[in-house]
């Protein structure tokens, strides 16, 4: 490498730490004016926002930062496997195989993120989609990789941009635009397909394949891919990616020695070597997309298996995935080979908000973190925001059983809620034996263009209410 390109990249690497300081005392500092001008309101009875009477915090608008503006609320909708995001079969196989869905068009997929988006949802991410074909979570499985796969995701984000949702704190826009995130997953050994990779050579109890070690070419060829992703994402016009670095999958591996037994810079016994695949990917990610473009790296904060990261391995990482540029972190819980149950209706609502309320009051990071698992109705979410333990709440499934959750929620009609009971019959069940995804209590859900309700369809004397 010359002097002259030496300097370059010292330059450019200076540039871009300053600009990420910026942006987490940018956070930081509104967080502080935050706290201050709620408690001068509470003195004086003075509030430029306006608040929702039924749920004051679910309601209140975040800032992201002058580079990404306002979310309208503080409701992520999380990402879910609905076998709405296309497939990569080949053509020659398509008579034999009969997908539910054209590999050509994601205008269900579309319809039904924009079907949540007028429900109010501000924030919403995709079903994963992998970076490369060993990341497929099955055999042609959806991918974005080239340009003809970006083109067809236009359809998805224009779709949900021209809805405006409502936000108290944008009343004179009438809200702000819907966003929608691209989840980037990489299945790992999770993978049920024959081109598996992990962090080494290891097989997962959930998948009948062994997966091959990556060489230390294949780990960067493999956070290349993640970036380009990433890129092809921005094109489409998408507001940013979330990286899935949680459940077990691919970077979780890399994360800990039950799965990660390298001996290079990208594992052994230093846990700074195994979360530099992570911290890499996010990195590289940062600087490619620049400062206007969302990343939430979800980061297992529980991984509920044995030889699993410690406490003080999460918070290294929670510090160095914010040093490298994400926007959010969002909580992971458990991986899907863990034998403790984590969003069946046996589980306590908000059970495990309690973990990123632990990372949020020891003060590790600035930036936004969002809490997950066993959040169904709205109650649920404004206890977690008004007892501190997130910024932000990641709600799912109850999407899925009603796409105007949040719209009747701000209106004050939260009796009229279609639940979401957590039976994962018809939506993960569906899911992992390759079907369409849809809802026990709402058959509508990911059906949004094959079925419709029609007003006044039943006679009012057959009516049950």
């Amino acid at each position: 490498m010359t002097y002259s390109k030496i300097l370059l990249q010292s330059k450019f690497q200076r540039t871009f730490r300053t600009n990420n300081l910026l942006r987490k005392d940018s956070f930081k500092l509104q967080s502080t004016l935050a706290s201050t001008s709620s408690l001068f309101e509470e003195c004086s009875g003075h509030d430029d926002e306006k608040k929702n009477t039924s749920f004051p915090h679910l309601f209140s608008s975040l800032d992201l930062g002058p580079a990404i503006g306002k979310l309208p609320n503080r409701v992520i909708m999380g990402s879910m496997h609905t076998g709405l995001e296309g497939h990569t079969i080949p053509s020659f196989l398509l008579p034999m195989l009969k997908p539910d869905h054209s590999h050509t068009d994601l205008s269900a997929m579309a319809t039904y993120f924009e079907e949540r988006a007028k429900g109010g949802a501000g924030l919403m991410v995709t079903g994963g989609i992998a970076p490369n074909r060993e990341g497929w979570v099955g055999p042609f499985a959806a991918k974005l990789t080239n340009k003809d796969e970006m083109e067809l995701h236009k359809e998805v984000t224009q779709r949900v941009h021209s809805v405006q949702v409502p936000s108290y704190g944008n009343t004179a826009n009438n809200g702000e635009k819907a966003r929608i995130c691209l989840q980037i997953l990489h299945a790992g050994r999770y993978a049920h397909h024959p081109f598996a990779v992990s962090a080494s050579s290891t097989q997962s109890p959930i998948s009948m394949f062994k997966a091959r070690g990556l060489s230390r070419s294949g780990v960067q060829s493999t956070i290349r891919d993640f970036v380009n992703t990433s890129l092809l994402a921005k094109e489409a016009g998408y507001d940013g990616v979330e990286i899935m670095g949680s459940e077990g999958y691919l970077i979780n591996q890399f994360l800990v020695k039950k799965t990660n037994l390298r001996s290079d810079e990208y594992g052994g016994e230093d846990f700074r070597n195994r979360m530099r695949f992570a911290v890499e990917i996010v990195r590289q990610t940062r600087e490619a997309v620049g400062d206007d473009f969302i990343i939430i790296f979800r980061l297992s904060m529980l991984d509920l298996v044995d030889d699993g990261s410690s406490w003080d391995e999460i918070k290294i990482l929670a510090q160095a995935i914010e040093d490298a540029g994400a926007t959010i972190i969002n909580t992971g819980i458990g991986w899907h080979e863990a034998r403790i149950p984590t969003i069946a209706t046996s589980v306590p609502r908000k059970s495990f908000a309690w973990v990123t309320k632990k990372l949020r009051d020891e003060n590790v990071v600035d930036i936004p973190l969002c809490a997950t698992n066993r959040i169904n109705a709205p109650h649920v979410g404004e206890s977690i925001l008004q007892e501190d333990c997130a910024d932000l709440v990641s709600m799912a499934r109850p999407f899925l059983a009603d796409p105007y959750i949040m719209q009747k929620s701000r209106e004050g009609r939260q009796d009229e809620i279609n639940t979401c009971i957590g039976c994962n019959q018809a939506c993960l069940d569906h899911a992992f034996v390759g079907k369409t995804a849809s809802c026990l209590v709402n058959p509508l859900a990911c059906h949004e263009t094959e079925m419709s309700i029609q007003s006044d369809s039943v006679p009012a004397d057959q009516r049950l209410n």
